[in-house]
């Protein structure tokens, strides 16, 4: 048995989840009973991060994946940020990386820059 605190909204409830059937008790709503067996079976989180930029007037641009990836995929797409270099203008939502490490989601801009 897994116990977790759901995230998915400000109530938190504390989930209890069997890892062998993904059965969830403790949760208030359906979308507990979802983020439980998710995250035993696959966890899944959005990246932010910063990257440089030339030309900017800031050295670092804030950016995020336009979607959930894979947990396991974090510190590979954090390695790619750490060596991207973004080149001003920028627009906020612009996609700077596409497929990211092959995970379907792209890099975004937070900001204009």
């Amino acid at each position: 048995m897994k116990e977790l605190v759901c995230i998915v909204c400000p109530r938190g409830c504390h989930l209890k989840i069997d890892e062998n059937t993904l059965e969830v008790s403790g949760n208030s709503c359906p979308k507990g009973e979802e983020y439980g067996k998710t995250e035993i079976s696959n966890p899944m989180r959005t990246v932010t991060g910063s990257v440089s930029v030339i030309g900017g007037i800031h050295p670092k641009l804030a950016v995020r994946t336009d979607r959930a990836i894979p947990k396991a995929k974090m510190f590979e797409i954090m390695k790619q940020l750490h060596s991207f270099t973004a080149k001003s203008p920028v627009k906020r939502g612009e996609i700077l990386i596409e497929n990211v490490c092959d995970t379907g989601a792209n890099i975004i801009a937070s900001r204009d820059m």
